[in-house]
């Protein structure tokens, strides 16, 4: 495995943009990988291997350092159109075959992803198992005998076995988590409106939100920045910006229930596996604040036992009446109970569940983010189908409510227990608060050290943030203020904070410059006719760049400067009348290199 393989999103990109692997390449071991796991109920539709290959040959050299899944392989749970596949929602009575992507999958393929199939799920996304299929039950990636986990089975399969470093699920109550703790992986269920809704099949189409699996936060997060942003075509779309992911708070507040609240079902491990999690979180630096559980488990009542199951009941009810016997008998006999409720009852309950949104908001008034158990405890295939109705709806414990309160949430994994089952967290906020978690969820994830899913693969040390929170302001330079260098006394008189080291976009060149300090300049010059030049990233206060900024002199200038991962930041280029007498150092990839041959020579 290691460098030859890799295994995530950013480590899979850095190939590509490094020419170390094309996306070519890395479309075909996906496809190797699906043949050697050998588990067909995984996909519902696989797209054609020459295809996927002939789609990821046409990706442009020159867009690798723009596109940020450039080349990337991804799977989309078959409740979300994508054009090429039917959309089955794992029923194939109602499958049709859809006329455009669905937003999300479309601002996919713009981000230069490759989509390979559509995965099983629970039917019409009802459950939280993964048995709810007339497709087969796809294998747990860490543990064969247990539940998959539901309703997004399939596409969490598809990462934590490493078919996949992304997919697409979808989050009612809880099934963009529940799968992501039972498979070792990442799972991102954002701010509801977040990431449109434009065509993906409603299970409660006012709860319903489109979620992430990914093997890292990190990588979970840049997939939710792509996909998000509010959409014409969906009337649950919100314009909910996403803020940037910032270092680990000083003052982080979690919320842990109060004592007595947890309910693990008698799983002594799970028990354990929690407060082992809550221990770490202190470590980290966290401040754990109990709170009242009592008024969420409240709210996860009303999910089932309230007016939100008529949501599900109208999808379905066409089919209920022409074909039941086409329906899963235990989403039937979920589904069908929605065909009863009055609106006086939907009234009633619409109105319990504002107090119980005033409850959460108090809560939320003195912590940051609540820390509970992602599921109480794991249960095999065997007992579930056993016991198919209530074994799913204590996998649902922590999970059901979320929805409902408009909160957003993050499921980590946290340890391997004993037996071999995986235990996670899940970090819970108020709508909005997306980066937080990331921010916070991303720390605690490789402080865990586990490895990546079902893969025997270490978590690579996290990337260092791009820039700093507050006022400061990131500067890039190539030159003489680089670490070590001549000038570089300037920025640390000025406070200034080195953030990374990184390339810039293959569209520079650098030149040796006659001046004292000797300097080079920068210039940009048309798309993939220059090359990556190395750089630095400091951070300055808005005051302290002010300054930096004024003393800069001529031929010198600061404008906007492109990255290899795409992102923009201000930084040092120079102006081109006075490259006539400068010699053209590009070939060095960088300062420091050109000024080490010289001092030799």
């Amino acid at each position: 495995m290691g460098a030859e393989q890799p295994e995530t999103i950013a480590a899979i990109v850095a190939a590509h943009r490094a020419g170390t692997l094309t996306p070519a390449q890395t479309v075909a071991r996906t496809y190797q990988r699906i043949r050697d796991h050998n588990d067909p109920a995984v996909f519902i539709s696989l797209r054609d291997e020459k295809d996927a290959i002939a789609e990821a040959e046409r990706l442009a050299p020159k867009d690798a350092a723009s596109l940020p899944l450039y080349g990337v392989p991804v799977a989309v749970k078959d409740n979300i159109d994508a054009l090429g596949f039917p959309t089955t929602a794992a029923c194939p009575a109602f499958s049709y075959t859809p006329t455009r992507d669905s937003t999300a999958v479309e601002r996919l393929r713009a981000a230069g992803a490759i989509i390979i199939g559509k995965t099983n799920l629970d039917q019409f996304a009802t459950g939280l198992v993964g048995v709810r299929s007339p497709y087969g039950i796809p294998k747990n990636a860490i543990r064969d005998d247990l539940v998959p986990g539901g309703s997004s089975s399939g596409s969490a399969v598809a990462v934590g076995a490493g078919l996949v470093p992304l997919s697409l699920g979808t989050d009612t109550a809880g099934s963009g988590r529940v799968p992501a703790m039972l498979n070792n992986i990442v799972g991102l269920k954002p701010s509801l409106g977040m990431i449109s809704t434009a065509g993906l099949v409603p299970a409660c189409r006012t709860l319903d939100c489109i979620s992430v699996f990914a093997l890292t936060v990190d990588d979970a997060a840049l997939a939710l920045s792509v996909m998000a942003g509010p959409d014409q075509a969906d009337p649950f779309s919100r314009d909910r910006p996403l803020g940037p992911i910032t270092p680990f708070p000083a003052n982080l507040r979690l919320g842990v229930p109060r004592n007595g609240q947890l309910i693990f079902f008698g799983d002594k491990k799970a028990e354990a596996a929690y407060s082992d999690a809550l221990k770490r979180w202190t470590a980290l630096g966290a401040t754990l604040t109990e709170f009242d559980l009592e008024p969420f488990y409240e709210t996860a009542r009303l999910l089932y036992e309230g007016p939100w199951v008529a949501e599900r009941y109208l999808v379905i009810k066409n089919l209920l009446a022409s074909a039941p016997d086409a329906i899963h008998p235990v989403t039937r006999e979920i589904t069908a109970a929605g065909a009863r409720l009055t609106a006086a009852e939907t009234f009633s309950a619409l109105y319990r569940l504002q107090g119980l949104r005033k409850v959460a908001e108090r809560t939320f008034a003195r912590i940051d983010a609540l820390v509970l158990p992602t599921a109480p405890t794991a249960y095999t295939t065997a007992q579930v189908l056993a016991n198919p109705i209530e074994l799913n709806s204590r996998l649902g414990t922590y999970t059901n409510f979320v929805n409902l309160l408009d909160l957003c949430g993050l499921a980590v994994p946290a340890s391997m227990r004993a037996d071999g089952i995986p235990f996670g967290i899940t970090l819970l906020a108020p709508a909005g608060c997306d980066a937080l978690l990331a921010s916070i969820g991303r720390e605690f994830h490789t402080d865990t050290k586990l490895s990546l899913g079902a893969q025997r693969v270490a978590q690579a040390p996290l990337a260092p943030l791009p820039a700093s929170s507050g006022d400061e302001i990131p500067i890039a330079v190539v030159g003489a203020h680089l670490s070590g260098m001549a000038l570089n006394g300037e920025l640390k008189t000025l406070n200034g904070r080195l953030i990374e080291a990184t390339k810039t976009a293959p569209d520079y060149k650098l030149y040796a410059l006659k001046t004292t300090p000797p300097k080079p300049g920068m210039l940009r010059v048309e798309a993939g006719n220059g090359a990556a030049i190395e750089l630095e990233i400091w951070s300055l206060s808005s005051s302290a760049f002010g300054k930096f900024v004024n003393a800069i002199p001529a031929p010198m200038a600061i404008g906007t400067i492109r990255l290899a991962d795409g992102r923009s930041v201000k930084g040092f280029l120079v102006e081109p009348e006075v490259l006539g007498e400068a010699r053209d150092i590009t070939a060095y990839g960088g300062w420091r290199a050109y000024m080490k041959e010289a001092a030799t020579a």
